[in-house]
């Protein structure tokens, strides 16, 4: 039987973080918090699930996850954000790999992600299955992407990689207003990191792409199934492509001047 970490980054998370150690807590052989230096109730609750909790400052979305997974006791890893959790589904494929004959041919799982936005799953408009690999070996990969949007990758070229059932419960967003309030943050951050690579768009694109965006999710993604939140967040995907484009050419404009953005 194989033995799992459950490791998880937090900021301010008591609204959810024990929602997320209920749904783990019976297939976690150990659970790690890296807490960014929560001012609430996280810490607390992690250990009252007797978690082991790591204060760490903020390094960036990707660089804290490595962190995380490098504090790990085993090998074997399942990385959740503080507002996911298991469905009772992904629990029951865990513990089946878990009490499996394991051979090693698996590097990592990929999991199904479901979000809960304002009280309605979303089912499509571009963000179901939306698939992650969240369980894995972590001598075999480590996390990559562009912050704030990171990923798991295998070292190397091999897809030694196998889905299973179940679903991350992801609840993202309670109300509209802090959908928008991620935006201005996540946008503002992606656009640096842009930026810092010399990316640039043009007017052109700025004015085409959303538009595109919200076509693409609205009627080929199907986000019209998801009725009035479907629309929503159809619409403000977007606005986040807006407003992340024109940070990107404002930045690219600042930094060939020489100024500080």
């Amino acid at each position: 039987m194989i033995q799992i970490s459950v490791v998880i980054i937090t900021f301010n998370e008591e609204r959810n973080i024990e929602r997320c150690l209920q749904s783990v807590k019976d297939i976690a052989d150990e659970i790690v918090v890296v807490d960014s230096l929560s001012q609430d109730k996280t810490v607390s609750i992690a250990e009252k699930y007797g978690a082991k909790v790591i204060s760490q400052a903020f390094l960036g979305h990707v660089e804290q996850k490595n962190f995380a997974a490098s504090q790990a006791a085993n090998d074997w890893v399942l990385s959740l954000d503080a507002d996911e959790a298991l469905s009772p589904e992904l629990e029951k494929s865990i513990r089946e790999i878990k009490q499996s004959n394991f051979t090693g041919a698996t590097d990592a799982y990929l999991m199904s992600r479901l979000t809960n936005y304002c009280g309605k799953w979303i089912k499509h408009s571009g963000w179901y299955p939306d698939r992650k690999i969240r369980l894995f070996n972590r001598t075999k990969g480590c996390w990559k992407g562009e912050n704030p949007h990171d990923r798991w990758e295998l070292y190397d070229n091999t897809k030694n990689i196998k889905r299973i059932k179940g679903d991350i419960l992801h609840y993202s967003f309670y109300t509209m207003s802090d959908h928008l309030k991620k935006i201005e943050k996540y946008s503002d951050i992606a656009a640096r990191a842009r930026v810092e690579k010399n990316k640039n768009y043009s007017l052109l694109k700025i004015i085409v792409v959303p538009g595109w965006v919200f076509f693409i999710n609205y009627i080929i993604r199907l986000g019209f199934l998801d009725g009035y939140y479907g629309l929503i967040v159809c619409k403000l995907q977007a606005y986040d492509t807006w407003i992340k484009y024109n940070l990107v050419r404002q930045y690219a404009a600042m930094k060939k001047e020489g100024k500080a953005f």
